[in-house]
């Protein structure tokens, strides 16, 4: 009976090891998955966060900046209709991407991409109203700026737009 004895005892430690084996092996799946979940949830949200806010543009290559105009001063034009006789004097400078090798060679924009961002600028410029110049929004009219001239050249051709200086008479 002692032989019997131990082979009932031999038989049922296995038994009490491996319930212990599967709990351990199951925690471990279970944490991996949960952390593969949170990592694929956190990113999903920060990236579609990060497009939402505009934070994509903020991490960028260094751009290449581009004065409009004539060197010294700048752009002039007829703003708020010719009725009104009112004219804006200002320097906007553009960050353009280097990458679009279609617009920037050497660090200056080929003709026909002048010509375009010019015509661009020029239009939203006449095309504004009066109030449209107040300082409170000149971001506003920054934004539209570049929207108009991404929309002529291509998305992701101006990084950002500068107005340097801006005399409305």
């Amino acid at each position: 009976m002692a032989d019997e004895e131990k082979e009932v005892e031999a038989e049922s430690e296995p038994k009490k090891k491996s319930p212990i084996i599967l709990i351990v092996v199951l925690v471990v799946v279970g944490l991996v998955l949960a952390a593969g979940i949170s990592f694929f949830v956190t990113t999903k949200l920060m990236a579609d966060t990060a497009v939402e806010s505009g934070a994509s543009n903020k991490f960028h290559d260094p751009g290449v900046f581009v004065k409009l105009g004539d060197a010294k001063e700048g752009i002039l034009v007829n703003v708020g209709g010719q009725k009104t006789g009112k004219f804006l004097k200002t320097s906007i400078i553009l960050e353009m991407n280097p990458g679009k090798k279609e617009i920037i060679e050497e660090g200056k924009l080929l003709p026909v991409a002048e010509t375009k961002v010019m015509d661009t600028v020029l239009q939203v410029l006449r095309s504004a109203k009066l109030e449209e110049f107040d300082a409170s929004k000149q971001d506003d009219l920054k934004k539209k700026i570049k929207e108009e001239v991404n929309g002529q050249l291509g998305e992701g051709s101006v990084y950002d737009v500068y107005i340097t200086s801006f005399l409305l008479q």
